[in-house]
């Protein structure tokens, strides 16, 4: 079975606003549909995929998806799909939110946009935060790496940021997304040193050579047990990522290194990450 631990719920134009919408070309070279349909997802992945949902809020960047939106369609399919409530701790009523999104929706997860949102992760006042997420079992997903968005603060995009919060929070379950590229080896250098911290490999197959670097880093430094597979939908497909990981692997290599081991890749793609995340 293939858990993909990353894919997104918009339903343009309702929730998908400027600066998002107007710059999201840039995210590898074109036109992206954002607007998120179930059967085009479901066609684009092989049968029996369990997939994390999330929304998004960043009211800097123009995004705002409703938890209710999120935890309504993660309902129509309910052995598919698990939803995730979003945060933007920058606007009032975050706190009542995260427990809304909790007890009253059932959402079983919390994602996090730092650097769309404009705001530190490590910063203390959030604490409440994570001490909630981690007492009820709630996984965080946090966007790391660079983006499209030209208002979205890069310095709140550093992985290093959750260094600070696992070692407050040592049981919190954190994924980094994207595996903070184009800072890699700063995320593997967050992921390797805690327990529960993870990164997904979601949206990095269309820069093939950065992906095979970033998994070479991974294999250097021991990590691909903390790797996870996410596809970012609707930015690519279950499909698609799977056969772009597959292509890097079969790459030889450079002279003198030892090529990308494919047998860790084929565990990367069929991760149990359901039970790594406390969601099963």
């Amino acid at each position: 079975m293939i858990v993909d631990v990353h894919s997104h719920l918009f339903t343009c134009p309702d929730d998908v606003g400027d600066p998002f919408a107007a710059e999201s070309a840039r995210a590898h070279g074109g036109h992206v549909d954002l607007t998120v349909r179930w059967a085009d997802y479901a066609a684009t992945s092989p049968p029996g995929t369990r997939t994390v949902v999330v929304g998004g809020k960043a009211r800097r960047s123009g995004l705002w998806v409703d938890d209710a939106a999120v935890a309504a369609y993660a309902g129509e399919h309910p052995d598919r799909l698990i939803g995730y409530l979003s945060l933007d701790p920058t606007q009032p009523g975050w706190r009542d939110e995260l427990e809304h999104g909790h007890r009253d929706l059932g959402l079983r997860g919390i994602k996090l946009m730092p650097m769309y949102a404009g705001f530190d992760p490590a910063a203390p006042e959030l604490d409440d935060l994570y001490a909630y997420a981690a007492r009820h079992g709630l996984p965080l997903l946090v966007h790391t790496g660079t983006t499209f968005v030209s208002a979205a603060p890069l310095r709140y995009a550093l992985p290093v940021h959750l260094d600070e919060v696992a070692i407050r929070h040592p049981e919190l379950r954190m994924v980094l997304a994207h595996l903070g590229h184009p800072y890699e080896g700063e995320c593997i250098a967050v992921i390797r040193k805690h327990r529960h911290v993870y990164a997904d490999v979601s949206a990095l197959h269309y820069r093939p050579f950065q992906l095979w670097h970033s998994l070479r880093l991974a294999q250097d430094y021991g990590v691909w047990a903390k790797l996870l597979f996410g596809s970012d939908y609707p930015f690519t497909t279950v499909d698609a990522s799977v056969e772009g990981l597959r292509a890097v692997g079969a790459v030889p290599g450079i002279p003198g290194l030892p090529p990308l081991d494919q047998e860790e890749i084929e565990k990367l793609i069929h991760r149990p990450s359901l039970d790594l995340l406390g969601l099963s």
